[in-house]
């Protein structure tokens, strides 16, 4: 990539590449990472409330580094296209591995479940090269279910587990995942929720969100 940007520019120099972490969307990216690197530590050691918790923040700031990035005057097309790849890889990791984690964490790790926590790394992976060459539909929708929702939907089907064995769970966790992969890198159109509205929405409801957990833990 960086071979890339050097020849399309060759009158350019290329940033350092901690030079990247000082650019405030994408240390909004990271504060999304290290959230999703906290929901895969607590998935690891079964304290699924918590990790919950660090995967809605993860769809928080994923919202956030975008929002800030088209409100930032002087930001260079470098600056752009490193972003787009920053917050495109920390994508994966929290809306295709940690689902993944999550369902083997909670299903003990049986070799049963691999298939579907393979395929929402799959259909991750599938779905964003997919976007970055691509991008929308027009300007205002997705070819098939955006990543994000991935968490969205999943910290709200997790709500069940208090209701349901574990067994019986496991089984809901696996179906959830195998729908949300389908949906992922399906033909369908889903809106792009943008906006001042939608973004008080995804607020309200990671707060909301936050202290259902939070009151799970005490």
């Amino acid at each position: 990539m960086q071979s890339e940007i050097t020849d399309s520019n060759p009158s350019t120099t290329p940033p350092s590449i901690l030079s990247l972490a000082c650019d405030l969307p994408n240390i909004c990216s990271l504060a999304g990472l290290f959230s999703a690197l906290l929901a895969l530590y607590f998935a690891l050691i079964g304290i699924y409330p918590a990790a919950m918790i660090g995967l809605i923040w993860a769809v928080f700031f994923d919202w956030n580094d975008g929002k800030i990035a088209r409100k930032m005057k002087g930001r260079t097309a470098i600056q752009s296209q490193i972003g787009a790849q920053v917050d495109s890889l920390i994508d994966i990791v929290s809306f295709g591995i940690c689902p993944a984690v999550i369902l083997l964490s909670y299903g003990d790790y049986s070799p049963l479940l691999f298939p579907g926590a393979f395929l929402i790394v799959a259909a991750g992976v599938l779905r964003l090269s997919y976007f970055n060459v691509f991008g929308l539909n027009g300007k205002s929708t997705y070819q098939g279910l955006a990543f994000d929702n991935n968490a969205i939907i999943l910290v709200f089907v997790f709500l069940l587990e208090s209701f349901l064995t574990t067994s019986a769970f496991t089984i809901v966790l696996y179906i959830t995942i195998v729908i949300l992969a389908a949906l992922n890198v399906s033909h369908i159109t889903t809106p792009k929720l943008n906006g001042s509205l939608w973004y008080y929405v995804l607020a309200l409801y990671t707060l909301v969100i936050t202290l259902i957990y939070g009151w799970l833990l005490l």
